[in-house]
C-alpha cells in the first residue's frame, strides 16, 4: 500500500539566517510511504502527519537536510511497517521568485 501526504503546511523555525532563527516561516512537507498492509494492521496517516509537523516544529533545525534525516529516524522508530519513504520539505516563501525544496528517499527493505 502507499500513503501520500501532500501540502502539509505549518510554520516553523528552520534555517541558518538570523531572521530564520527568530521568526517562524511557512514550511510544507510532502511524504510518500510504501508499507506492508495486512488486514487490521494499517498505517494511521493522521499520526504520520502529526509526527512530521511536531518533529520539524520542535526541532528548530538549521538545515532542511537535518530535518529530513531526523524525520526518517522518527518514522522508522514509530511505524515499523514502513518499507520505503520519500520526504520533501519546501520553504515556499524564502526566495521571492521560487520555491526551495529538499527531498530524499529511504528503503527499509
Amino acid at each position: 500500500m502507499k500513503i501520500e501526504i501532500k501540502e502539509l503546511a505549518f510554520e516553523a523555525i528552520i534555517g541558518v539566517l538570523d531572521f530564520e532563527r527568530k521568526t517562524p516561516q511557512r514550511v510544507e512537507i510532502e511524504c510518500e510511504i510504501d508499507y506492508g498492509y495486512k488486514s487490521g494492521d494499517f498505517l494511521d496517516y493522521a499520526e504520520v502527519a502529526e509526527l512530521l509537523q511536531r518533529t520539524v516544529q520542535e526541532g528548530k533545525f538549521h538545515l532542511i537536510e537535518e530535518a529530513i534525516e531526523v524525520l526518517f529516524q522518527k518514522m522508522r522508530e514509530n511505524f515499523s511497517q514502513i518499507e520505503t519513504v520519500k520526504i520533501k520539505i519546501s520553504k515556499p516563501d524564502i526566495l521571492p521568485n521560487c520555491r526551495v525544496c529538499v527531498s530524499d528517499f529511504r528503503s527499509y527493505l
